[in-house]
C-alpha cells in the first residue's frame, strides 16, 4: 500500500556564480529525498525572479569568491545557506544577509542539517570558521550592550520573533520591539541576521 511521507520534503532553490557548481549540487541534493531541488539559478536578477516564481523554503548559494553588496535582498526573507572559503567570507555573508555558513568543501552530509536548521530560523556556522567568535572582542564602548540586551540578542540568534522573545522575557512586545531596536542601532545593523552576524564577528556573542 503507498503511503504519503510524513514530512514534507524541504524546497530548496541552489543558485551560484558557477554553472557547473551550481548544478552539482542540484544533483547532491536531488539524491536525498528529503529535499525537493529547484533551479540551478545564477545570482542577480535571476534569483529573484526564481525566488519569486517558485517559493522556496530555503536557498543554497554558492556565490564565488566575491560577495557583491546587497547580494542577498532579492530573496524576500528566504533564508540562505552560503558556502564561504574562509573565515572572513562567511562573515561578509553572514553581514550581507545570510542565515548561515559552511566551507565551501564541506562534506555532503552536512548540508541537510544546516539547510534545515536555517529554514527552521537558527544561525548556522561551520565550525571550521570557529575563529569568528574567537576574535578579540572589541574596545569597551565600541558595542556595549545590557545585560538586558544580551538576552534579546541570544534570543535574536535562535530566531525567535519579537512576540516570542516578550513571552520568553516576562515583558511586552511593545518592550521587546524596544530593546530589539536598541540592538540593532548599537550593533549598526539594520537587520536582525546582521545584528546577530556583527556580534559573534565582533566577539559580543558567543554561539
Amino acid at each position: 500500500m503507498h503511503t504519503e511521507p510524513l514530512v514534507s520534503p524541504l524546497r530548496v532553490l541552489v543558485a551560484g556564480a558557477d554553472p557547473l557548481v551550481r548544478r552539482g549540487l542540484s544533483q547532491l541534493l536531488s539524491e536525498r529525498e528529503a529535499f525537493e531541488v529547484l533551479g540551478p539559478v545564477g545570482l542577480g536578477g535571476g534569483l529573484a525572479s526564481a525566488i519569486q516564481l517558485h517559493r522556496p523554503d530555503a536557498v543554497l548559494v554558492d556565490p564565488g569568491p566575491e560577495i557583491e553588496p546587497g547580494a542577498f535582498e532579492t530573496v524576500g526573507g528566504v533564508p540562505v545557506l552560503v558556502l564561504a572559503t574562509d573565515a572572513d567570507h562567511a562573515a561578509r555573508a553572514l553581514t550581507m544577509g545570510a542565515r548561515g555558513a559552511l566551507a565551501r568543501d564541506t562534506e555532503a552530509d552536512r548540508l541537510g542539517p544546516a539547510l534545515a536548521a536555517v529554514e527552521r530560523g537558527l544561525l548556522v556556522l561551520d565550525d571550521r570558521f570557529a575563529e569568528l567568535w574567537r576574535r578579540p572582542a572589541p574596545a569597551e564602548g565600541d558595542f556595549t550592550l545590557t545585560a538586558r540586551e544580551l538576552e534579546v540578542l541570544t534570543l535574536l540568534a535562535e530566531g525567535l520573533s519579537n512576540r516570542e522573545i516578550a513571552e520568553r522575557l516576562g515583558f511586552s512586545a511593545h518592550t521587546a520591539k524596544f530593546h530589539v531596536n536598541a540592538v540593532l542601532g548599537k550593533l549598526d545593523a539594520t537587520t536582525r541576521t546582521e545584528a546577530v552576524a556583527r556580534a559573534v564577528r565582533h566577539g559580543v556573542l558567543r554561539l
